[in-house]
C-alpha cells in the first residue's frame, strides 16, 4: 500500500545542533514512503553551508522533487518540498496570505503536486503555515479557497499534508477538519499521536488530511532513536489506498493546469 510522509525537517539541523540531510534522508528510508512533504528547507544557505538540502534528500532517496522557496533573500531560499519516486507534476507553488497587522512576519507558501499512484493522480498539498491565529486563519481560507483545494484540478483523491502549527483545538484545525478528514483520528486506528517536541512530544501540529475517497489504513509517528534526534519535530508516515470507483483516473501528461 502506499505511504505518505510529512516531516518538518529544522533545516536539518538535529536536537544536537548537528547540521545533517543525510541523517534527516536515513529516517525517510527507513519508512520507505512513496510521497515525501518536507518543511523548513534550506536552499543555498549561507547559515546551513549552502547546501541545496531538498535536492541533497532527494537524490539521497532516489526521488524527484519540486520546490517552493516561502522565503528568498539574494540567491538563499527556504521553503518547502514534495518528494517522490512515483510520476509526478507541479500543479501549483505559491505564497499564501500573512496577516495585515503584523506584514513583518514570517511568508508562508504551500506547493500543489499531482502524483500518479496506480494509475490513480493524487493531488498532494504541502504547507507549512504560520505561528499566529490570524495568519493561518487566513492561509487555510486561501487553501480552501478557489486557487487550492477549490481548483477545478483538485479533484478526488487529495491530500493535505504539513505542519499547521495548529493543535485539534484551533480554529484553523477545525475548518480544514469541516472540508476534509484527519488522517490520525479515523477509526479504528490507535489514539493521535502528538509530533512535537520530537524528544518528549506533547504537540499535535503536524497532520495530514485526506478527501473521502483516501482510506487511511495505518497512522504512526515516526519514533526511532534517530529521527527523535534528526529534527525537532518527528515525521507523519500515512498509508493509505484509493476506494475504486471514486477516483479520477486520466493520463498524468494531460492533466489540466
Amino acid at each position: 500500500m502506499p505511504r505518505i510522509l510529512t516531516y518538518n525537517v529544522h533545516r536539518c539541523i538535529g536536537t544536537d545542533g548537528r547540521l545533517s540531510p543525510t541523517r534527516i534522508a536515513d529516517v525517510i528510508a527507513a519508512c520507505e514512503p512513496d510521497v515525501v512533504a518536507l518543511q523548513e528547507l534550506d536552499v543555498g544557505r549561507l547559515r546551513t553551508g549552502g547546501i541545496d538540502q531538498a535536492h541533497a534528500i532527494a537524490q539521497a532517496l532516489g526521488m524527484h522533487v519540486h520546490f517552493h522557496a516561502s522565503l528568498k533573500v539574494l540567491e538563499e531560499e527556504y521553503g518547502n518540498a514534495i518528494l517522490t519516486h512515483r510520476p509526478s507534476r507541479l500543479m501549483k507553488a505559491a505564497a499564501l496570505p500573512g496577516w495585515a497587522r503584523k506584514p513583518g512576519l514570517e511568508p508562508r507558501g504551500g506547493i500543489w503536486a499531482c502524483v500518479q499512484i496506480g494509475g490513480i493522480d493524487v493531488q498532494v498539498i504541502n504547507t507549512h503555515l504560520g505561528l499566529r491565529r490570524h495568519e493561518r486563519l487566513a492561509q487555510v481560507d486561501a487553501l480552501l479557497g478557489p486557487q487550492w483545494l477549490g481548483h477545478p484540478s483538485c479533484r478526488e483523491p487529495v491530500i493535505l499534508v504539513g505542519d499547521l502549527n495548529a493543535t485539534p483545538s484551533s480554529r484553523a484545525y477545525r475548518r480544514l477538519a469541516s472540508h476534509l478528514w484527519d488522517a490520525q483520528a479515523q477509526a479504528p486506528l490507535p489514539r493521535p499521536k502528538a509530533t512535537f517536541p520530537s524528544r518528549l512530544p506533547v504537540l499535535r501540529i503536524d497532520h495530514a488530511f485526506v478527501s473521502r475517497s483516501v482510506r487511511v489504513l495505518r497512522v504512526e509517528t515516526v519514533r526511532t532513536p534517530l529521527a527523535r534526534v534528526a529534527s525537532d519535530h518527528l515525521p507523519l508516515l500515512v498509508e493509505f489506498q484509493v476506494a475504486q470507483g471514486k477516483a479520477h483516473r486520466h493520463d498524468l501528461a494531460h492533466a489540466q493546469e
